[in-house]
């Protein structure tokens, strides 16, 4: 069993940054891909960015690429999302995931997922 638990959200103007990260219990976790999945209002689940158990390999989506960053130590059980040049359409509950594999995580089957965190972009 896998908790995680997202901290980072908040209220920032476009062209602003976040830095979500997300904590992660279990000791197994180094074996886990991570990622995020965000749910703006009165929209599906959209995949953003995913990392693979020791870190060498990411996906992101494409209206998150080069300017959203994912990362993880997995010395500390933590995933973090580095979201520069942020716009109003990012604005979402963003979800940490874990679990399933890379492609998994894309098609928004994780194993486990966290209680999720709001950003909030204004324009």
């Amino acid at each position: 069993q896998v908790q995680l638990v997202e901290s980072g959200g908040g209220l920032v103007q476009a062209g602003g940054s976040l830095r979500l990260s997300c904590a992660a219990s279990g000791r197994t976790f180094s074996t886990y891909a991570m990622g995020w999945i965000r749910r703006a209002p009165e929209k599906e689940r959209e995949f953003v960015a995913a990392i693979s158990g020791g870190g060498s390999i990411t996906l992101y989506a494409d209206s998150v690429k080069g300017r959203f960053t994912i990362s993880r130590d997995n010395a500390k059980n933590t995933v973090t999302l580095q979201m520069n040049s942020l716009k109003p359409e990012d604005t979402a509950v963003y979800y940490c995931a874990a679990g399933g594999g890379l492609l998994a995580i894309r098609r928004r089957e994780s194993d486990y997922w966290g209680q999720g965190t709001q950003v909030t972009v204004s324009s």
